[in-house]
């Protein structure tokens, strides 16, 4: 079996993030990029199956500007056998664009299993994944905070998915899409070694046009602008003056 996992190249979590003065977007000009968190977790947990000896092949791929070959490197470094990066402006990033790019990477390449985080860090859509499955008709589990390959023809796997009642167990059949989520796994570090060897996997370059897939965008930014400040907050003395301001200056009460 044949594993697709997609990566996507953001801001790290740890930077601030600034707009920028036109507000166009985001300025990423000298900013630290790195690999969608929720991604590191679905790259892992298809490393762990194939470990297991469910897999033979764990193909990373990431869709964007030339910078994403270095996403890539990541992920290889991390244990995956190959990449592909297919080029794209970033201005197509929309859940739906993505979504028709996976599903004809998934016609070509036929896999068993196709594993993408929840979410992006960068837009927090959480569309992408459904929409792939819905395209490709194939099942979907979303959320996975626990995934089991049962079968050794590799046929169907249950998938423990966090829900507001508790924990919701599904069983689907393969191929499959699975989105994960934080509690799944702990990523590995890329250890030097296997970041030496990452440098000679083959990472494939695609374009829209090998792919068939017409883009289009259905959506203008219009602005981009930051969160409104938060006013400082004040220490009261006593119960009464907390009911007053909440009664009088905040009008919540």
């Amino acid at each position: 079996m044949k594993i697709l996992v997609a990566v996507k190249r953001v801001v790290d979590y740890a930077v601030k993030i600034r707009v920028k003065p036109d507000k166009t977007g985001v300025d990423t000009q000298n900013v630290k990029m790195s690999m969608n968190p929720f991604c590191e977790i679905a790259l892992e947990e298809a490393l762990r199956i194939k470990e297991a000896g469910f897999a033979k092949e764990v193909v990373a791929v990431s869709i964007g500007p030339s910078q994403c070959v270095d996403t890539l490197r990541t992920g290889l470094a991390m244990g995956a056998d190959r990449g592909i990066h297919v080029e794209a402006n970033s201005s197509i990033f929309l859940p739906l664009t993505i979504a028709k790019i996976l599903k004809s990477l998934a016609d070509v390449e036929n896999p068993g299993l196709i594993f993408l985080g929840k979410q992006a860090i960068d837009d927090d859509c959480n569309q992408t994944g459904q929409m792939v499955a819905a395209l490709l008709g194939w099942p979907q589990a979303t959320f996975a905070s626990k995934v089991v390959v049962l079968d050794k023809d590799k046929q169907f796997a249950t998938v423990d998915r966090e829900v507001d009642g508790g924990l919701e167990t599904l069983s689907v059949d393969l191929p499959a899409v699975i989105t994960t989520d934080l509690r799944l796994n702990q990523p590995r570090y890329a250890t030097l070694p296997n970041i030496m060897k990452a440098k000679s996997k083959p990472i494939k370059k695609m374009t829209l046009e090998d792919l068939k897939v017409d883009v289009k965008s259905d959506i203008e930014i219009v602005e981009v602008t930051e969160p409104a400040k938060r006013k400082s907050g004040v220490i009261v003395s006593s119960v009464d003056e907390l009911i007053d301001k909440l009664k009088n200056e905040a009008h919540v009460v």
